[in-house]
């Protein structure tokens, strides 16, 4: 077993590496460019939304809180008749602090890989298994999640497949981070 306090290195240097890679994949590189389609007419449904003072949330159209609702007459109607749209709004974007969070879940996702793999494999093991056993837990923490996007919330699976790629991309910097700096 190795403790959690002997891996702070690797735990800080894969969040770093794994926060320039984002920065990469989703800034510089067209990989993330189809993530999201345009409205034909995006400044009517702006100021519908402005005009109705539509505050941040997420929502869903049409709504209905019970499963009688749903069973209603008139909420089928509006079901069949659609379209049905899942959104969440925003008021403002600030990117430090998106940014720091990203960060900080990146050291989070850090800790965990250094908890299950400190305590899978002892000081001096070999760099594969490290790297295994580190980039399988970082793969879960960082792609686990994503193919329920598409599943519950209707996200276009081209989508999922990219955020999982870079999962992956994420989970090989991770493992290679532990391996590389394992004691």
């Amino acid at each position: 077993m190795v403790e959690l306090t002997a891996l702070w290195m690797p735990i800080l240097l894969s969040a770093v590496f794994v926060f320039f890679a984002s920065s990469l994949l989703h800034m510089v590189l067209p990989f993330h460019r189809a993530d999201y389609d345009k409205f034909e007419d995006e400044d009517t449904l702006l100021e519908l939304l402005r005009e109705r003072k539509t505050g941040p949330g997420d929502y869903l159209l049409p709504h209905c809180v019970t499963p009688e609702d749903r069973k209603s007459e008139a909420m089928q109607a509006k079901i069949q008749q659609g379209p049905m749209v899942n959104m969440t709004v925003i008021t403002e974007i600030s990117m430090g602090a998106s940014l720091m969070q990203w960060f900080v879940y990146c050291l989070v996702i850090g800790v965990f890989v250094a908890y299950l793999t400190g305590h899978t494999l002892n000081a001096g093991a070999d760099y594969l298994a490290v790297f295994r056993i580190a980039g399988t837990a970082a793969f879960l923490g960082y792609a686990g999640g994503q193919a329920a996007q598409s599943i519950w919330m209707k996200k276009k699976w081209s989508t999922t497949f990219r955020h999982t790629v870079d999962g992956l991309v994420y989970a090989l910097l991770t493992g290679g981070t532990f391996g590389w700096l394992w004691p």
